[in-house]
């Protein structure tokens, strides 16, 4: 069984529950209690959130955690907590801050050297403040060593079940993920930036092509295939996803294979023959044509930047 810390403030947000509740979900799914949760803060004792309620919780030692998390809205924090944060690394195997208690990390210095994520709105902050940090401003989260961090809100979710992955293995995580309701678990190096979002389709219908689109990427996807999906004509389907979008089904379609594409670059080894195959751009020089088109650069120029900017190894193996 691992023992968790997890570190509430005053006015924390319920959303943070939403962290444990992964770790709960993952000690009925495996029918034993391989997660001991513990609630802690600065002095113990009940905590107020920010909708009202309070929730007890122990005071902070130098007891061992397998994991400790810390919450975001911590900017205020003493500097008798930031000392606690300082020394956390002595006492707990693996430290983690979800949104921005990464801010929490950076002053207690221990981001300096390291790659970091927080909520999209403050990662720049995070930079301006810290530039010893390697702050990734759209990454879901990042694993570097023993400390990780993530971006806000539903993201410290995708952070819980990477842990319970890392621990007990996929399929416990797929099954805590079912529990949780949740679509798909989004991998570390996906951008917090969603082509769906940016699309915002406003019907159902052209909402289910666009999922349906996504998770068949190496199917053909051309106007009718999609049409068919949602029980439309292909000239009625065309009118209204450029309607409620603004782009063609074929733009739609590319975003998300680049959308995919760059995340397998940038986040594997895998030779961009793969990653083309993978995708659905069937072959190099087709994703080639519309990574220049959508970002300037091929994507060995993009891949090649992100190890450089880490000090990775840059050999290509394409």
């Amino acid at each position: 069984m691992l023992a968790i810390g997890f570190v509430l403030h005053p006015g924390f947000s319920p959303m943070g529950f939403g962290v444990m509740t992964a770790f709960d979900i993952a000690n009925h799914q495996a029918g034993k209690q391989v997660y001991d949760v513990t609630i802690l803060s600065q002095h113990g004792g009940p905590v107020r959130g920010s909708m009202g309620f309070s929730v007890e919780t122990e005071a902070l030692s130098d007891r061992y955690f397998d994991l400790l998390i810390l919450g975001g809205g911590m900017e205020d924090a003493t500097p008798e907590f930031i000392d606690f944060v300082r020394t956390a690394p002595q006492h707990c195997r693996r430290i983690a801050a979800t949104c921005t208690g990464a801010f929490l990390l950076a002053e207690a210095g221990i981001l300096d050297g390291r790659r970091a994520t927080t909520h999209w709105a403050r990662a720049r902050e995070l930079q301006a403040r810290f530039p010893k940090v390697k702050v990734e401003e759209d990454r879901i989260f990042i694993n570097d060593g023993p400390v990780w961090t993530s971006a806000g809100m539903t993201a410290g979710i995708d952070l819980a079940l990477a842990f319970i992955e890392e621990d007990y293995g996929v399929e416990l995580a797929k099954a805590v993920a079912r529990k949780l309701v949740m679509y798909h678990r989004r991998t570390g190096g996906q951008s917090q930036f969603s082509t769906l979002l940016e699309l915002e389709p406003k019907s159902d219908r052209i909402h289910k092509a666009l999922t349906y689109a996504r998770a068949n990427l190496t199917k053909r996807l051309n106007v009718e295939d999609l049409a068919d999906v949602v029980n439309l004509s292909p000239r009625q389907f065309s009118r209204a996803f450029h309607t409620e979008t603004g782009q063609s089904p074929a733009k739609a379609v590319e975003n998300l294979r680049l959308e995919a594409a760059r995340s397998l670059m940038e986040g594997s080894n895998h030779p961009i023959d793969v990653v083309a195959q993978q995708t659905g751009f069937a072959d190099r020089d087709r994703m080639r044509r519309a990574f220049i088109r959508a970002y300037g650069q091929p994507p060995q120029t993009i891949r090649r930047a992100k190890r450089t900017a880490y000090g990775e190894p840059v050999t290509d193996i394409d």
